[in-house]
C-alpha cells in the first residue's frame, strides 16, 4: 500500500497507508466513536461530503452484509482508521470494505494515530481536510480554497417520489438523506411506505392522504433548507401526525419558532446517555449530530422537552403542546447502535391509531 496524506485546514498533516479509492478528495473532517458497524455508518448519507475518522482501532474485520447499508450509494468523501482488515464474509468474498470503497470512489487511510488526531480535532473542532499523494504547499493552497457545498439534502435526497408497500398505516416518509433503518423500522410495522423529495409541498402530502408523516434524518445545516420546507411542516402537523428524526427534529423546531446552532465539535458514536423527562427513563442511542437546538428559543406555549443528553444537556426530544407531532435528535433506528429507543416507532402507530378512531366517532 503506497503512502498517502491528510491533512487538515489549520495546516496540519497525517502520513497514512492508502486502501480504498486513489481519488484525492476534500470534505469536513468528523470522528465517530461506534465500536461496531463501520458499514452503516459508511453507508449513511448524513457523512456527505464528510471524512470520517474511526475511535474503533480495528476496521474492516467483520466484512460487510448485503442487509446492513443505510443507502445504496455513500457519498461520504474518506474513512481514516488506526488498523485496517481486508475480510470479507459471503461464501463467494465478493466484497470487502477495501473494494467496497473503491467501487464508491471513497479513499482511506490506515496507519495513522486517529487517538492523537481525535484530541487534535477535540482542541480545535471540526474543520475542511483533505486525502492527497503529497502534503505540500500547494494541496494546502488546494484545500483551504476548496469551498463545500451548503446544498448537501439536495444532492442525496430523492427527486422522485417511490413507494415501500405495506398493508399497514399509509406513512409518508420526507426525505432529506434517508437512513434504510427509518424505512425497517416502519416496514417491521407493515406500514404502507411512500417516500417523497424534500420539496413536496404540504398540499402534495396531504393528496396521499397519510395517516403519518416522517421527517427523516439528513446531513448539513437546517438553515440551508428553503423557507417552503418549514411552511410543510407547520401546514402538516395540525392536522397529521408527525414523527421528525435528526435533520427532521431541528427542521421541526424550526419549523415551530426555535432555533438551531452548529456545535463545535460533532457527535457521532453510540451508548449515548439519553434521559426521558416524564419517565425519569435513562436508555442509550446511537447520534449523529451537527447541530443543536437552542433551548433558550424554544417557545415553551408551542413545544416542550420530551428528551434532554445527559452528558451536555442538549436537547434531544420535542413534543408539540397542541398537535400529534414529536421528534427526537438521536437514532431510534439504532443502525448501528442500541436499539433501546425502537419503541418509539410503536409511540408513533398508536397516535396513528389514535386519530383514526377520533375521526371514525365523528361520522
Amino acid at each position: 500500500m503506497a503512502d498517502r496524506y491528510l491533512i487538515l485546514e489549520d495546516g496540519t498533516s497525517y502520513r497514512g497507508r492508502a486502501f480504498g479509492a486513489a481519488s484525492t478528495t476534500t470534505g469536513e473532517i468528523v470522528v465517530n466513536s461506534t465500536m461496531n458497524g463501520y458499514q452503516e455508518i459508511i453507508s449513511n448519507q448524513i457523512y456527505h461530503n464528510q471524512i470520517i475518522v474511526f475511535t474503533q482501532p480495528s476496521i474492516g474485520n467483520t466484512g460487510l452484509a448485503q442487509n446492513a447499508y443505510e443507502s445504496v450509494l455513500p457519498t461520504a468523501k474518506g474513512v481514516i482508521v488506526r488498523e485496517y482488515e481486508n475480510l470479507t464474509t459471503d461464501q463467494f468474498k465478493r466484497i470487502s470494505l477495501d473494494r467496497y470503497l473503491k467501487l464508491h470512489k471513497i479513499p482511506g487511510l490506515y496507519d495513522i494515530d486517529t487517538r492523537e488526531l481525535v484530541h487534535h480535532l477535540h482542541r480545535f473542532g471540526n474543520m475542511k481536510a483533505s486525502i492527497v499523494d503529497v502534503d505540500d504547499a500547494h494541496a494546502f493552497d488546494q484545500l483551504h480554497a476548496t469551498v463545500l457545498t451548503n446544498q448537501q439534502v439536495s444532492q442525496v435526497a430523492t427527486a422522485r417520489p417511490y413507494a415501500n408497500p405495506g398493508d399497514g398505516d399509509n406513512v409518508i416518509v420526507v426525505d432529506f438523506g434517508l437512513k434504510s433503518g427509518i424505512l425497517r423500522e416502519l416496514s417491521k410495522r407493515n406500514c404502507n411506505i411512500t417516500v417523497v423529495p424534500a420539496d413536496f409541498s404540504s398540499e402534495r402530502i396531504l393528496d396521499l392522504d397519510p395517516d403519518g408523516v416522517v421527517l427523516s434524518t439528513g446531513p448539513g445545516n437546517p438553515a440551508s433548507l428553503a423557507d417552503g420546507v418549514l411552511d410543510m411542516i407547520r401546514e402538516v402537523q395540525e392536522t397529521v401526525p408527525m414523527f421528525a428524526i435528526g435533520l427532521g427534529h431541528e427542521l421541526f423546531a424550526m419549523a415551530n419558532g426555535a432555533t438551531v446552532e452548529k456545535l463545535p465539535i460533532e457527535h457521532h458514536g453510540s451508548n449515548h446517555p439519553i434521559r426521558e423527562i416524564i419517565t425519569n427513563e435513562i436508555f442509550y442511542s446511537g447520534q449523529e449530530q451537527g447541530y443543536v437546538v437552542d433551548s433558550q428559543s424554544i417557545d415553551h406555549d408551542n413545544l416542550y422537552i420530551t428528551h434532554i443528553d445527559l452528558i451536555n444537556g442538549t436537547v434531544q426530544g420535542l413534543r408539540h403542546r397542541d398537535y400529534p407531532a414529536f421528534s427526537v435528535q438521536f437514532s431510534p433506528d439504532g443502525a448501528p447502535g442500541p436499539k433501546d429507543s425502537v419503541d418509539l416507532f410503536d409511540d408513533f402507530i398508536e397516535i396513528m391509531a389514535r386519530r383514526r378512531e377520533n375521526n371514525a366517532s365523528r361520522y
